[in-house]
């Protein structure tokens, strides 16, 4: 819930570099907040035509594809810093591994910018298997994630936080209060048990919470869970016109094995809107 002031970005070389910068650039200035382009990829040699891969120039074939993502990256880079408008720092990984070094990286922000995969173009993203999603649960930090396609000249007008009662849901809320306190609307899809609440009388909920801190939300609220949830919160955002999606980061690490819960796999598999998530 602290101010956000550090900001940090995954860059890379696909082609949707620049509006992922643009989003991370329009927030740090919002924010008054210094924002940090992070250059992160993996080339594989199994992205590389076969007979390429099998030859002995693949290294070179590497080294050149590296250099072309770097150099698509700094243009957008160089771009955001023209815009004057918010600090603007740039950094690359070394060779540490890609998720580990990150991650490191991400203990310092308040706020990380990543980017949806996009199955269709994996050229300049080559990016270890659940990079976001491993990013979310190993750094423990929120993440603003922006979707490979589409246009968002705002982030955070119109806002659908999707609420139940768990950890998750509340790192997600809390992170994403610098927002709320800015948005033009709040809807609040809230699930609720049929059991007794345990505290009653002037008992804390989301509604109140949120008006606690100058937010004034538009309930929206449901007894029982439907099995597809995260269809139901992506309907819902397109209905209400959201720009901004909050919810919690469900899954965690087993035996090297990301094991992610249902809502969080549909959201990222098939968001339209960037989502904030926090695990």
């Amino acid at each position: 819930m602290n101010p956000m002031r550090s900001l940090l970005v995954h860059i890379d070389g696909s082609v949707r570099v620049a509006a992922r910068l643009a989003v991370a650039r329009d927030l740090a200035a919002r924010h008054q907040a210094t924002l940090t382009a992070l250059f992160a990829t993996t080339p594989a040699p199994e992205t590389l035509p076969f007979a390429y891969a099998a030859s002995a120039v693949s290294v070179n074939l590497l080294q050149e594809l590296h250099t072309q993502w770097l150099g698509r990256a700094k243009a957008a880079y160089e771009q955001v810093v023209a815009s004057g408008t918010a600090p603007v720092a740039w950094a690359e990984l070394g060779g540490e591994p890609l998720v580990q070094g990150f991650v490191e990286q991400a203990w310092c922000a308040d706020l990380l910018v990543l980017g949806q995969a996009d199955p269709a173009e994996p050229v300049g993203q080559e990016l270890p298997a659940g990079f976001v999603e491993a990013v979310l649960i190993e750094s423990g930090k929120p993440a603003l994630i922006v979707p490979y396609a589409g246009s968002f000249a705002t982030v955070g007008s119109n806002v659908l936080v999707a609420w139940k009662a768990s950890r998750e849901s509340a790192r997600a809320l809390a992170a994403a209060m610098p927002l709320l306190r800015g948005a033009a609307q709040v809807h609040v899809a809230e699930w609720r048990a049929k059991t007794p609440p345990r505290a009653t009388g002037e008992a804390l909920d989301v509604e109140r919470y949120l008006r606690l801190h100058g937010v004034q939300p538009t309930m929206h609220r449901y007894h029982d869970e439907p099995a597809q949830v995260g269809e139901m919160l992506l309907s819902m955002a397109a209905d209400v016109g959201a720009d901004l999606l909050v919810m919690g980061c469900y899954g965690h690490s087993r035996a090297r094995e990301l094991v992610l819960g249902g809502v969080t796999r549909t959201v990222l598999r098939s968001m339209t809107i960037p989502v904030l998530m926090s695990h």
